[in-house]
């Protein structure tokens, strides 16, 4: 029961006395109890409210509110889960309670792991800090936040914090947005908040609700609001309210006790504590020296850099390791003094258990390892505790980098336990790392401990592990069996199948294992214990027994014991096979992969892997578990079969012979498997489809002859004729190598010494597996090549091609006489035809039989079995008793010598489908051999549901149409027979109406008709059609895999002759009493296995080891090379590297922004020191032009009264003197303009301005100082609204340019001229016009000379210019422009034409024509399909005037980069090498399209999509009336465009059809001169230009163009 705590009596927490009897109002809403409440926010159900404040007579007048004396406890109304609402980008959900102050840490902690489902921690990160906001530093805040959680989750950890949504909690809850997971159970972030400090607590109170939350609380409030970003919440609750602190001596108590719990069932450590201290007050200070003060003490880790308290501890724990009494000269040491004493932070800071993170230090660790590796050094545990810690932990790093180090001493023992727990708590990474340094494997593992490992409690896996024991053993285990090895090989055989032994199954082992037993029983006596030695030779846990047991030193089957080893635990070699066959079954994936890299045999064990995955996922779905059980352990299968594939893959193109062999070489220690028979156990369909496996199985098929053209043909010939044999080819020694022998070709080597060919095959008696040796001198050559010739003729016989034509000529003829014996009439005796047949059938069961007797199996009902799982033996099997019960029959006389013969003819039908094996092994038909095996195997139950439908017509329609049958077999054929017809379309129309004979209809016979209709149509149209759709789509996927398929099952065609004798029915019965002699004579017994074995020595073994590691660790190198270069770790890469530089510009925008906030405020400061020391110079000048009118004014006054006040201006100006009234504003300006030419114009009308105010600039002094001068008033009044006017305008850097530096800005003044947008005459509330302005905008433009090419034309010249000032932003400054003049000689041909300003009108009509191809351009982007994705446009031009000699110029923006020119003004065009260029010259076509063929827009040029410098060509252009540029060639420009332009794609797509569109299929009409209003700068005159142009039929219409001037116009 988990309670609550409310105050229930009232104590006022103000000392004075309220006598106010009873309590006033007043009273009851001010004064506030000691637990924080008012009086009406106390609950009085228990008690009524007190009536008077005051202490009565005896009463203590200081009584002291305490939580045990005042409040009350009950059970808790506030528990549930609350919904934050603000956290928008994930669900974030947390558990809460309600809980006492007082409550019991054991209660809670079982609260948490029972009820809240939290894991138990393995580790306990206290955070502590301050609790209002402050900011972290960016490195110090990436630090902390990926370094808890990091340590958090790789550890299992629970992070305790207070909770709330400020200071270092809310830095923790951002870690856990930012770096933590998804599932509440791994963000075990707990929060221990005071109930009473919470905001709108009340709106959590609830049993077991689900309550909205939203985090954000009122900045006026002094409660504090949940972090949305913990987990679970424990609200502790004193029954004071907006009071913090209580939650501290709870949230000590809690972790106290969760010290106490162990880190995990098998260790006997705690859970360690640490504490992370990022920044905080004098509090904190406390709260680090009660931890490091404990018993046993806490460890600290402080993050330096983060602020106050943090830095204090660390500033002095670095200070310490120097001078332990400089800790006062600290410069924090004021501040923090008020609270703690001097000995106390001494004790503190000279604590070992404090660590320091320094996150700017170079050479410092990530910091989720320095808070582990801080835990382990501040807990003062022994190297085993740390080590189980680590393990706990699964941090392999931190063991490596903190405990397992050179020069740590260890206990006996301590490091095999550690081994232990590690392979039972899966802990992949310390498994390598105790190998690594030098744990042996061989002298770790013992039986004992081998069954401990498969006694392990694991959840489902030991379930099933145990229900995979009642299986193998056909029983049910007791509740608390303890599993055996004899167990689990019994488990290994029954997942394997077929003819593998385990080796914990064998009679060898189980006594050795039993006097084991009897050992630890103590039933053995010790004079007897001695003795087994011998037994122990043979006690191996996944080795299988030999009969010859190889005992020299290098053999891996020995195990040498000590005399005293009885006393100690048996060895058992081969660990690593048995460790990883104990991964398997305790379906420990990541354990299995790990341990298949160590160790011998790789490719074996992945395929035994693969097996055992397979026979498991079958099994849990033929029993009741889990589907997701078979999902995971085929998968697993998979991916170990993935490896064997990729491992023989790297083998096979190093050394294809050496991969060979891998295949074929037989395993010891997995029953004398072979890879590939292992694989073909496990249905690995890629691993016998591989090219190794098919070129190994190719040799094996041609035996040594060798593969030529037409071989099968060469194969008959020498069987029809056998001489030709001698004119065959064979494979050489060294081919021969790696092809394995089978067990015919060693017993003929073993009786063939009269003729020398021991010799050749004694090496392969031996198991050596060499190639035949040498002949010895002494044979003659007679003998040699007669050895030679029968050596070719063996090799030709037993090679199983020719064994496969060989068996089927012979079958074939067999089948010829069957046919003939069953078409003839079958005589009293039988003829020599039907003889031959019987005994080729019984010669057929005979070598049946003998297959089934030699099989691998010691059992004879394995045997069957195994033998009986292949179809075709089990046809053979029916085939033979069919013919053997029809041969019995056939001796008797009629009806039995006719039932003999239908048997015989029933018989032939299994003989002639037999055929169809011998056509699978051709590559052409087997995979339609496939296909059809598949295709019946899946049709079954579409075949049920057909007779179903079938059954359900045939009976109702024989029951309708024959009510009197009585009851006869024949009832079964009438049902089925014609209905079965009617499936292939007969429909028997003749039976369809029972009464059209004229016979008696049977009553309803008239639903005959209906119900075959139906019956038709839904067998006929829909299920035969769902099996022709089901066969259909079969068909397509087997497709693709039916060449795998029957390479699979070339295995076995392959296998089927390899070991089947050469002669064929019935000649086979010799070869059976010729191995019946050979055994008897020799006295062998040899085990025969379905694949033949290659037999290798101790070095050739060695060697294929070695050649196999090397092929594991090339295979481990590929894949690493491919892993780091994967698009995914490049991504995370760079992400990382992202980041760091996120982190490092985050950092450098920082201090980027507080240079500038130091520059802005010393920028300030300058100013206002600039702005005194300029009015201090004002003032002064002001008194020596005051002292020096006043002396003037004295002297004038002796000479003549002064009628009038002049102005006397200072000699610094030019101007000439004269009266007031005579002063001419206009000439000053002008003068001003002249004495100060380089100042720009815009800084001059602060002068002009400043001349109607009292005090007025009277010049610039010769320090760049702006003079005054007095106006005729004698007040002196300070000009400060004219420096603050230009301090506001011009930054400081301009203002002290201003005054401390002379007017010089660079170039020369022009005026520039724009269009401005006026209203229009015609409607000037609707549209406007286009006019030059009447006053050009200054400009300072400086000439450049450029290396970038001349920019001259055949009209104009032009050069490049630097603006370095404009007015109003009418140029850009530091942008370099052109300005383009027209050549003299232009400009005199063209005088005639225009009197006055020739290139004023010349340069007008440039930048009509310009603006008019411009506002074309924008027409063609707005009517262009979307999908040409260019969009040119044309530079804006603005008109100059050049002060210094009056020239009229026209102006743009440079451009940059490849120009390049399409056409010009003759109509001459480029190849076009782009799309843009395309349709660049598509736009002059369009243009003249579009104006009714009476403009052209040419002379495209330009830099990518900006284009300059156009030419408009008209059709009717008069000289006297030029409208465009000087460069307009008329007809003939248009002609030439006509004659040159070739059509491409984009004028097709923009609908120009060419030139032999008519009149009426124009889209415009004539085009129209649009007149501007111009205003000459010079001389005002009003001119008129050519501003833009359209189409209409009318005469006189308005214009309406996008942003443009509508205006009239009159039609031309």
């Amino acid at each position: 029961m988990y309670c609550k705590r409310e105050c229930v009596k009232f104590i006022p927490s103000s000392r004075d006395l309220h006598r106010c009897i009873p309590v006033c109002q007043v009273c009851q809403n001010l004064i506030r109890c000691c637990c924080g409440r008012l009086m009406g926010e106390h609950s009085w159900e228990e008690s009524s409210p007190p009536i008077s404040l005051c202490p009565g007579p005896g009463q203590d007048v200081a009584e002291d509110w305490s939580i045990e004396l005042h409040t009350k406890a009950s059970p808790t109304n506030a528990y549930g889960i609350i919904d934050f609402e603000d956290t928008a980008t994930r669900v974030c959900r947390a558990k809460y309670v309600r809980v006492a102050v007082d409550s019991k840490a054991e209660a809670l902690l079982q609260l948490m792991l029972r009820e809240w489902q939290m894991e138990r921690p393995k580790l306990l990160l206290t955070i502590q800090g301050g609790s209002e906001n402050f900011t972290l530093p960016p490195k110090v805040k990436q630090a902390f936040s990926k370094g808890l959680i990091t340590a958090a989750l790789s550890t299992g950890a629970w992070i305790l914090t207070d909770g709330i949504n400020t200071g270092v909690s809310k830095y923790v809850g951002e870690a856990v947005k930012i770096f933590g997971g998804h599932d509440l159970r791994k963000r075990n972030t707990v929060g221990i908040t005071p109930w009473g400090v919470i905001d709108n607590n009340m709106e959590l109170i609830g049993r077991d609700v689900f309550r909205p939350y939203q985090p954000l609380g009122n900045p006026l409030s002094k409660r504090v609001c949940l972090n949305g970003f913990h987990s679970h919440f424990l609200l502790v609750d004193d029954g004071t309210l907006g009071k913090h602190g209580c939650q501290q001596g709870f949230r000590k108590k809690l972790e106290k006790h969760i010290q106490l719990q162990k880190i995990h069932p098998r260790l006997n450590q705690g859970v360690p504590v640490v504490c992370v201290v990022v920044e905080g007050g004098p509090a904190i200070v406390s709260t680090v020296l009660d931890y490091v003060s404990n018993v046993p003490p806490v460890p600290v880790l402080v993050f330096e850099g983060s602020g106050r308290a943090a830095d204090l501890l660390a500033f002095l724990h670095k200070q310490t390791a120097a001078d332990r009494y400089s800790v006062s000269k600290s410069p924090f040491w004021e501040y923090f003094c008020c609270d703690l004493t001097h000995g106390s932070l001494t004790q503190c800071v000279f604590q070992q258990q404090i660590t320091i993170f320094d996150s700017e230090s170079e050479d410092q660790t990530a910091p989720d390892a320095a808070i582990l590796t801080a835990t382990l050094k501040g807990t003062k545990a022994s190297p085993a505790e740390q080590l189980s810690m680590a393990l706990a932990w699964d941090r392999a790093d931190i063991a490596q980098k903190d405990v397992l180090v050179y020069g740590q001493h260890w206990q006996v023992g301590s490091l095999e336990q550690a081994m232990l727990d590690a392979l039972v708590m899966d802990r992949v990474g310390f498994v390598k790392l105790l190998i690594d340094n030098g744990m042996t494997m061989c002298r770790f593992l013992t039986v004992d401990r081998l069954e401990e490992l498969y006694n392990t409690h694991q959840g489902q896996a030991d379930r099933f592990l145990h229900h995979l024991v009642e299986d193998a053993k056909q029983t049910s285990l007791p509740i608390g069996y303890r599993l055996s090895l004899i167990d689990i090989g019994l488990v290994i055989e029954y997942l394997i199948g077929g003819a593998y032994r385990s080796t914990y199954t064998r009679k060898h082992f189980r006594a050795a294992y039993s006097r084991l037993q009897d050992k630890r029983r103590g039933l053995i006596p010790s004079s007897s214990r001695g003795r087994s030695l011998q037994d122990l030779q043979f006690f191996r846990t996944a080795q299988p027994y030999k009969c010859k047991v190889d005992v020299s030193p290098g053999s891996s089957g020995e195990i040498t014991l000590s005399p005293g080893l009885d006393d100690a635990p048996l060895l058992v070699p081969f660990n690593f096979n048995d460790l990883f066959v104990w991964a398997v079954l305790q379906q420990r994936q990541q354990m299995a992969l790990f341990l298949w890299q160590h160790g011998e045999e790789a490719l074996a064990r992945a395929t035994v892997a693969c097996k055992l995955y397979r026979s498991m996922a079958f099994e849990a779905r033929q029993s009741s578990f889990d589907d997701n059980i078979a999902e995971r352990f085929k998968a697993y299968s998979l991916e170990f079969g993935q490896l064997a594939v990729d491992v023989l893959d790297c083998a096979f193109r190093q050394n294809e012979q050496m991969a060979m062999k891998l295949l074929t070489s037989e395993m010891e220690a997995w029953s004398h498997f072979t890879c590939l028979q292992m694989a073909v156990s496990s249905c690995h369909r890629p691993f016998v489809s591989h090219s190794c496996t098919q070129t190994l199985l190719t040799d094996l098929w041609t035996g040594p002859l060798n593969m030529t053209k037409s071989l099968f043909l060469k194969i008959i010939l020498s069987l029809l004729l056998p001489p030709s044999i001698l004119l065959l080819e064979f494979k050489s020694k060294a081919e021969m190598c790696h092809v394995p022998q089978s067990h015919e070709a060693m017993l003929f080597g073993l009786d063939s010494v009269n003729l020398g060919i021991i010799l050749i095959f004694q090496d392969a008696e031996r198991g050596q597996g060499k190639c035949l040796g040498p002949v010895s001198e002494t044979v003659s050559s007679m003998t040699m090549q007669c050895l030679s010739w029968i050596t070719r003729i063996y090799e030709f016989y037993t090679a199983p091609v020719v064994k496969f034509w060989f068996h089927t000529m012979f079958y074939l003829a067999f089948l010829m006489l069957f046919s003939y014996v069953i078409l003839v009439k079958m005589e009293d005796r039988p003829s020599v035809q039907e003889w031959l047949v019987i005994a080729y059938i019984l010669s057929t069961a005979v070598e049946k039989t003998r297959e089934v007797l030699m099989s691998e199996p010691r059992k004879l009902r394995h045997k069957l079995k195994i033998w009986f799982s292949e179809y075709w033996n089990l046809s053979d099997f029916i085939a033979i008793l069919l013919f053997l019960a029809g041969l019995a029959m056939r001796w008797h006389v009629d009806p039995y010598r006719t039932a003999g013969r239908i048997a015989y003819c029933l018989d032939i039908i299994f003989w002639f489908i037999r055929v169809t094996d011998l056509l699978a092994v051709n590559q052409h038909a087997g995979p339609y051999l496939t296909m059809i095996t598949k295709m019946t195997t899946n049709m079954f139950f579409i075949v049920v549901m057909m007779a179903i439908v079938l059954l359900s017509f045939g009976v109702s329609r024989k029951a309708i149409l024959s009510p009197d049958e009585e009851p006869s077999w024949s009832l079964a054929r009438d049902v089925v027979f014609q209905p079965y017809w009617m499936i292939y379309g007969e429909v028997y129309e003749s039976e369809i109406d029972p009464c059209e004979d004229g016979n008696p209809c049977p009553p309803a016979s008239f639903l005959t008709p209906f119900l075959q209709a139906v019956y038709m149509f839904f067998q006929y149209i829909i299920m035969v059609n769902i099996l022709i759709a089901f066969f259909n789509n079969i068909y397509f996927d087997m497709a693709s895999t039916s060449n795998k398929l029957w390479k699979y099952n070339r295995y076995r065609y392959i296998m089927t002759y390899q070991e089947r004798p050469w002669l064929p029915p019935p000649l086979i019965l010799l070869s059976h009493i010729t191995l019946a002699t050979y055994l008897i004579m020799r006295s062998i017994l040899l085990s025969y296995t379905s694949l033949p074995e290659l037999y290798l020595g101790h070095e050739d073994r060695k060697k294929l080891h070695e050649f196999e590691e090397k092929c594991v660790e090339a295979y481990f190198h590929e894949k690493s090379e491919g892993l780091h270069s994967s698009q995914t770790n490049r991504i995370r890469a760079t992400a990382e590297r992202a980041e760091e530089m996120c982190t490092m510009v985050g950092e450098v925008s920082e201090k980027v922004n507080f240079i500038q906030d130091s520059l802005s405020e010393l920028d300030c400061q300058l100013g206002q020191l600039q702005d005194l020391s300029a009015l201090a110079v004002d003032t002064l000048t002001l008194f020596s032009a005051s002292d020096s009118l006043h002396q003037e004014e004295a002297r004038l006054a002796q000479c003549r009264s002064i009628t009038a006040s002049r102005h006397i201006l200072p000699h610094s100006w030019t101007l000439p003197h004269r009266t007031g009234a005579d002063f001419d504003l206009l000439n000053m300006r002008r003068l001003m303009a002249k004495s100060c030419k380089s100042t720009p114009p815009s800084l001059l009308k602060y002068v002009t301005i400043s001349m109607s105010l009292p005090w007025m600039f009277t010049g610039v002094g010769g320090g760049g100082c702006l003079l005054l001068r007095k106006s005729t008033t004698n007040s002196l009044v300070f000009p400060a609204l004219i420096w603050k006017g230009i301090y506001k305008i011009y930054p400081f850097s301009f203002y002290r340019l201003l005054f401390f530096s002379s007017f010089s800005t660079g170039g020369e003044e022009v005026s520039i001229y724009s269009l401005e947008e006026v209203p229009s005459d015609a409607d000037p509330e609707s549209s406007t016009v286009s006019s030059w302005s009447s006053r050009g905008l200054s400009a300072m433009l400086q000439p450049l000379s450029s290396e970038e090419g001349s920019l001259d034309g055949g009209l104009r010249q032009g050069c490049r210019v630097l603006c370095t000032w404009a007015e109003r932003d009418v140029l850009r400054p530091g942008l370099v422009y052109v300005v383009k003049a027209f050549r003299p000689e232009v400009v005199r041909a063209w005088q005639k034409y225009f009197h006055g300003s020739t290139a004023l009108q010349l340069c007008l009509r440039e930048i009509q024509q310009q603006r008019a191809a411009q506002k074309m351009m924008r027409v063609f982007n707005q009517v262009k399909p979307d999908d040409m994705h260019h969009s040119p446009r044309f530079l804006d031009v603005s008109l100059v005037l050049w002060h210094s000699n009056g020239q009229w110029l026209t102006i743009e923006r440079n451009m940059s980069g490849d120009f390049r020119k399409c056409n010009n003004n003759t109509g001459e065009e480029i190849t076009p090498c782009c799309s843009l260029e395309e349709m660049l010259l598509a736009f002059s076509h369009w243009t003249y399209e579009y104006s009714n063929r009476e403009l052209l827009v040419l002379d495209i040029q330009g830099v990518g999509e900006e284009l300059t410098d156009p030419t408009v060509v008209m059709a009717d252009d008069q000289r006297g009336e030029m409208l465009f540029g000087p460069d307009n060639l008329g007809y003939a420009a248009i002609n030439g465009f006509l004659q040159k332009h070739s059509c491409s794609i984009f004028c097709h797509r923009l609908g120009l059809e060419g030139q032999n569109c008519t009149k009426s299929e124009r889209k415009h009409v004539h085009v129209i001169f649009v007149q501007m209003l111009f205003i000459s700068p010079s001389n005002q005159t009003k001119l008129f230009m050519l501003d833009a142009w359209t189409s209409s039929q009318a005469c006189q219409y308005s214009l309406s163009c996008g942003n443009d001037c509508v205006i009239g116009a009159t039609c031309r």
